[in-house]
């Protein structure tokens, strides 16, 4: 097929399209034995069939190259959306020649208020299509977190609120249990190592040096903890906005991940404080931060969203997600110095995100000096793949999610 002319009638939803046929097979097409030309409808972001159209069976036998002016109607469904019209010859109950790998003509149109508009027509093969749908797949891949994340910061700002405010409401101490909670579990932590198990670092051996080493490291690891543990159930815990509503799903991880990085800016107020206080001064380090924390909530971001879809199809992953992160926490050296590790655990640990971090928020914020270059490179790269990675997954699963809830 080639060389085609498309236009649309006056009524609004019927296409024609005029071509030539060519026959480039060995044998010849005779229109009694079902050798035709028809078209497909189908879905452009589903690859679903929506019309099988009418077959127009050819007017003579084509011998092996030969070929002849054709001429096809195309009534295209009333309901808005895209479709993709696939023209191609065929014969009836053996094959669509398109689909063996032959040109086709291709019909992109738009149907919107009863009336069609046609975005182009141009020959192609289903090989040219699909290398160009891959094309377009990996770009979207890459634009489209970001993009969700910026369209609806409105209304991620909004959810954020309301979880924190709504997680305290009624309780005497309201919103200020957003404070209390992480330095309650800070403090929690400190007496089971620092008093009871006399937990020590070598770099500063004193009970303050510890709590500060301490303090330090679970500041990470607080928000990146209480978004994972939660992603498992956000979207169960909104399943009204799966079946009933038009709502951007994606951003339900986001909105875990932001409300944990609250938290942790509170007990980062509180780890100042007491910096102040035990030595006097905080350094100008601190001013590598957000090259910590933009990693860190990208890594963050891809486990929630992982874990969120996965959550949807395992009901037990909950259960389970709770003792990986017990594992993952006494893992990394948090409440212990790197120094107590064993150098073969070391070489192995050493590869763990959170331990990268941790030990780069101790590097900015105690030991005044900028981060590791080498770990902190990698820690950007493996953050960034699994970000993409994770919203690729969420997306991809989403579609199911209504049959499963």
């Amino acid at each position: 097929m080639n060389a085609s002319r498309i236009r649309l009638d006056q009524q609004g939803l019927v296409v024609r399209a005029r071509f030539r046929a060519v026959n480039t097979s060995s044998e010849t097409w005779k229109p009694e034995d079902g050798y035709a030309v028809g078209y497909q409808i189908l879905d452009p972001d589903t690859g679903t069939l929506v019309v099988d159209g009418p077959r127009t069976p050819l007017t003579r036998p084509l011998a092996p190259g030969e070929s002849t002016e054709a001429e096809i109607v195309v009534e295209l469904p009333g309901e808005p959306g895209r479709y993709q019209v696939f023209v191609s010859s065929m014969r009836e109950d053996v094959c669509w020649h398109y689909r063996e790998g032959l040109p086709f003509l291709l019909i992109d149109a738009r149907v919107e208020d009863g009336q069609a508009r046609l975005a182009r027509g141009t020959m192609t093969t289903l090989g040219a299509l699909h290398r160009r749908g891959l094309l377009r797949a990996v770009g979207r891949a890459f634009k489209y977190p970001l993009a969700i994340v910026w369209r609806h910061r409105a209304l991620i700002r909004s959810m954020v609120r309301r979880d924190i405010l709504g997680r305290y409401r009624g309780s005497f101490g309201g919103v200020f249990w957003t404070v209390l909670n992480p330095l309650m579990l800070m403090t929690t932590y400190f007496f089971v190592f620092g008093i009871v198990l006399r937990a020590r670092f070598h770099g500063d051996p004193s009970r303050s040096g510890f709590v500060l080493y301490f303090l330090c490291g679970m500041l990470p690891w607080l928000a990146f903890s209480e978004a994972a543990g939660r992603a498992p159930f956000v979207v169960l815990e909104y399943r009204s906005f799966v079946k009933k509503l038009v709502f951007p799903l994606e951003t339900l991880p986001v909105n875990l991940a932001a409300a944990a990085l609250v938290t942790e800016a509170f007990a980062l107020v509180i780890f100042l404080a007491g910096l102040l206080l035990a030595r006097g001064a905080v350094p100008a380090s601190v001013l590598w931060l957000p090259v910590l924390v933009v990693p860190q909530l990208l890594f963050t971001l891809g486990v929630c969203w992982f874990l969120a879809a996965l959550g949807v199809y395992v009901r037990d992953l909950g259960q389970i997600n709770g003792f990986l992160l017990t594992l993952w926490f006494f893992l990394t050296p948090i409440c212990y110095p790197v120094e107590s590790l064993p150098p073969r655990a070391l070489a192995i640990l050493s590869k763990n995100p959170m331990f990268v971090l941790v030990h780069a928020y101790r590097d900015i914020f105690l030991e005044a000096r900028a981060p590791s270059f080498g770990p902190l490179w990698k820690l950007w790269v493996i953050s960034a793949v699994l970000f993409f990675a994770g919203h690729a997954w969420f997306y991809k699963l989403k579609r199911s999610f209504a049959d499963v809830i």
